[in-house]
């Protein structure tokens, strides 16, 4: 079977789009950045969800790219993240980045805060962030986002 952390990941498509990343591919994805048993949902918004989480979670009146929610960290990371379609489209094509690409960052950025990863609170952090991000994408084969 599967090698790796146990994984229990449901996926959910609340808007349209063609660049919808598929289940298996987010599976591999999300299972790339695990460090441990996981439990997770992964949820694609339209821009009124994600500007509504983003607002009443984080007091933020914008939708932002992917917003994680922890609920446990130890023994099992248990969460959820929230990938708002439009911003990742917007950013994707700003940046002239595959949109797979930047979802498959965003997704790995989101877990690894599930897992206590943090970008905000000092440089060391937030290297170390980076550090992991790019050693995960990179065995993903995609290339440094930070580039």
């Amino acid at each position: 079977m599967g090698k790796g952390p146990a994984l229990s990941l449901a996926v959910q498509y609340a808007c349209v789009g063609e660049a919808l990343p598929t289940r298996p591919r987010i599976r591999r994805w999300v299972k790339a950045a695990c460090e441990g048993a996981a439990e997770v949902t992964v949820r694609f918004v339209d821009a009124e969800e994600g500007q509504s989480l983003n607002r009443d979670y984080r007091g933020k009146d914008y939708a932002t790219n992917v917003l994680s929610f922890v609920y446990e960290s130890e023994p099992l990371t248990l969460g959820d993240l929230v990938l708002c379609l439009p911003v990742v489209l917007k950013e994707a094509a700003a940046q002239g980045k595959p949109v797979e690409a930047h979802c498959a960052h965003l997704i790995v950025h989101g877990m690894l805060h599930l897992q206590g990863y943090d970008h905000e609170g000092d440089d060391a952090q937030a290297q170390r962030m980076e550090q992991r991000e790019r050693e995960i994408l990179a065995r993903l084969g995609y290339p440094d986002p930070y580039v």
